[in-house]
């Protein structure tokens, strides 16, 4: 529904004479017009609701792909929460292993005061000294570069500072290689836009179909205007009201090559969505054979790390009666130090991997 109202000067008008009734003028030289116009569609023969399922499927990939952004933005805090809970533990143990060697640093100063200790041992403890602080500097730097990515995912200023405080607790989830990577190509987010998207290429289809349909409309018109017979410039009432059919009869083979185009959209989307399943059943694939082998790798480090400790107690009991020389000593400290490393290591790995493989098949993490 509209209302339109127009004003025109047109000259010149027609006019003649008539015996008897003087000059008659045919039209006024100022036209008014008012009206009130409705116009509704009867039928279009199906191109509206072909356009309004296209516009609603749009909607639902929309609302999908926000999803996927969702559970990526969730995956990279969770690698990053992990980075920054193995760097501020690694700093721990570099502190432990730096407060170690200076006690044995001392223990050897001790030593050459009476002459039982060589300037060479006393060296040797301040290179392991000066290579353990290098390396703490490397994991304060990294620390830092963590610190600002978790910040930029918070959306907090890149300078401020996190600690974290504890491992997440995680289970591994007891599914079969099968059933887990039927789980992904039914769950994951990339498998549900590439469902959408062929959708959608069949509703694009349709519309295009639709595009030469006929269409049939009512419409009314009412107001007043000038202009009428005898007295022209008197307003009256007027209205007109019908049917308009449009029938689309020859468009230059638009239409049919649009329909063609639709037909290759869809026929991209079936193969994309091929591919992403085959990509898909790898990613679980990986993931579980990552799964497996971290837990493999903690097992393994934490019996290294039982060996390297009892390596070390006997080491230091041998040193201290003169046994070993100060390098072997050093070298069991570094063994220590190391071997709780590889142990964090492993231990967040199989975090990681854990929220991976979950993500893998489909489950939402920030859910």
């Amino acid at each position: 529904m509209s209302a339109n109202a127009s004003y025109s000067h047109i000259g010149p008008v027609t006019k003649f004479s008539l015996p008897g009734f003087g000059e008659v003028q045919m039209n006024p030289n100022d036209n008014y017009a008012a009206t009130i116009d409705v116009s509704q569609s009867i039928s279009d023969f199906g191109k509206t609701a072909a356009n309004i399922a296209y516009q609603r499927e749009t909607q639902v990939l929309g609302k999908q792909t926000l999803q996927q952004v969702k559970q990526q933005l969730s995956i990279r805090a969770i690698h990053t929460y992990y980075s920054l809970l193995f760097l501020q533990e690694a700093i721990d143990i570099k502190n432990e292993q730096l407060a170690n060697l200076q006690h044995h640093l001392d223990f050897i100063n001790k030593k050459m005061e009476t002459g039982s200790a060589t300037r060479y041992e006393e060296l040797s403890t301040k290179v392991k000294i000066s290579g353990v602080k290098s390396q703490k500097l490397d994991i304060l730097a990294s620390i830092r570069v963590q610190q600002a990515v978790l910040n930029i995912l918070l959306g907090e200023p890149e300078t401020a500072q996190h600690f974290v405080k504890e491992k997440l607790t995680v289970d591994d989830p007891a599914i079969l290689p099968d059933t887990m990577i039927n789980m992904a190509v039914r769950n994951r987010d990339e498998m549900k836009i590439a469902r959408e998207k062929t959708r959608l290429a069949e509703l694009n289809l349709n519309l295009v179909k639709s595009q030469n349909t006929p269409d049939l409309r009512a419409f009314v018109s009412a107001g007043a205007k000038d202009g009428y017979l005898p007295k022209i410039y008197q307003f009256k009432p007027n209205y007109v009201a019908g049917l308009n059919l449009h029938i689309p009869i020859f468009d230059g083979n638009r239409n049919k090559n649009q329909r063609l185009l639709a037909q290759s959209g869809i026929q991209t989307s079936i193969y994309e969505t091929e591919r992403l399943q085959r990509e898909v059943a790898g990613d679980v694939i990986k993931n579980s054979a990552n799964v497996e082998t971290a837990a493999q790798k903690v097992k393994q480090f934490e019996l290294q790390l039982k060996q390297a400790r009892e390596a070390f107690s006997l080491a230091e009991t041998s040193f201290k009666a003169g046994a070993i020389t100060n390098l072997d000593l050093l070298d069991a400290t570094t063994a220590v130090s190391n071997s709780r490393l590889m142990l964090l290591k492993s231990e967040i790995d199989y975090a990681i991997s854990i929220y991976d493989l979950q993500a893998a098949v489909g489950k939402h993490m920030f859910e």
